[in-house]
């Protein structure tokens, strides 16, 4: 196993993902690539362009998730461990399905959170439609139900999980 897939979304407890693949990585040498999956077209707002400070504070969210990778990134290099994060824009589960040809993935961890039937059958879930149609294992990783969305909050956990 030479390549590992993390799919982090900066709502939920991405320490866990990261120490999961941590534990894979070292043990089999592994790289680990961090991928964030943001909306495709953020800067259209329904129809039409969005106002400026739209598209402003779209490129700034994107800017601080490309951080936040690096920074996870930064904290397994520093374990010893070969890794690399990527934010890339597009439909979740056929970009991650993309990604893992043209990567090479060995195993794909990602987080699972219990949703609702009517969230469940409007928007539907990302980790079971990937391990229907993934061609390699996914290991899914259950997360509590603490999420968070606000910047200043997912930046908190992300100093919690990158503290020495």
């Amino acid at each position: 196993m030479k390549n590992i897939l993390v799919s982090i979304d900066f709502e939920n407890e991405a320490g866990l993902l990261i120490d999961k693949a941590y534990q894979f990585a070292r043990q089999m040498d592994s790289k680990v690539w961090l991928i964030h999956i943001a909306a495709p077209d953020p800067e259209f707002v329904g129809y039409d362009v969005g106002p400026q400070n739209e598209r402003d504070y779209v490129a700034g969210e994107l800017k601080n998730e490309r951080k936040m990778l690096e920074r996870f990134a930064d904290h397994l290099k520093g374990k010893g461990i070969n890794a690399e994060g990527v934010l890339i824009q597009g439909a979740t589960v056929d970009t991650i399905l993309q990604e893992i040809e043209k990567l090479h993935i060995d195993l794909v961890i990602i987080g699972h959170h219990k949703h609702r039937l009517l969230y469940k059958t409007f928007i539907g879930n990302t980790d079971a439609a990937l391990v229907k149609k993934s061609k390699v294992p996914v290991l899914v990783v259950p997360l509590n139900k603490s999420v968070s969305k606000s910047p200043s909050e997912v930046n908190e956990r992300v100093s919690e999980v990158v503290a020495p």
